[in-house]
């Protein structure tokens, strides 16, 4: 006998990826929504201050909404529409569904996120797996701070 949930509850994670490194910046969050995906932004901004991000985003609404806040050591670009496989942040999801969540049962959202609290930390810490799921070829032949 199988276990199932039919509870529907919801929690949020965003996440940015640098295929190049292996870096990793992940938030959970409790909704999705332009003020989320802002906080989001800045929180990338300012772990990464010296650096300038370039970040590929699908075109859910609140990635491209006009309130967006956008710092200036950002800059968005957009995969095509209905091209989830492209985006290197997808693929985690992937490996956290197999690693942390196959074959669980979880009581509560709040279990979900303790979950998430274990998976993404170990994930951010272990540039190699990120780099192993995301280091797409067209990504890594994109020249990066060449001089």
């Amino acid at each position: 006998m199988v276990s199932c949930q039919l509870v529907r509850e919801y929690t949020f994670v965003y996440a940015a990826v640098s295929p190049h490194d292996g870096a990793m910046a992940s938030l959970i969050l409790p909704d999705v929504g332009t003020p989320f995906m802002s906080y989001f932004l800045t929180e990338l901004s300012s772990r990464y201050a010296d650096e300038n991000i370039l970040l590929v985003m699908d075109r859910a609404g609140w990635h491209i909404a006009n309130g967006l806040t956008i710092r200036q050591n950002i800059r968005l670009i957009w995969l095509p529409p209905y091209s989830p496989e492209c985006n290197p942040v997808e693929h985690l999801w992937d490996e956290i569904r197999e690693k942390w969540f196959a074959n669980r049962l979880f009581n509560s959202i709040d279990a979900v996120e303790n979950t998430l609290i274990t998976a993404l930390p170990n994930l951010e810490n272990n540039p190699a797996k990120v780099k192993l799921n995301c280091a797409f070829q067209w990504i890594i032949n994109i020249p990066m701070n060449a001089t």
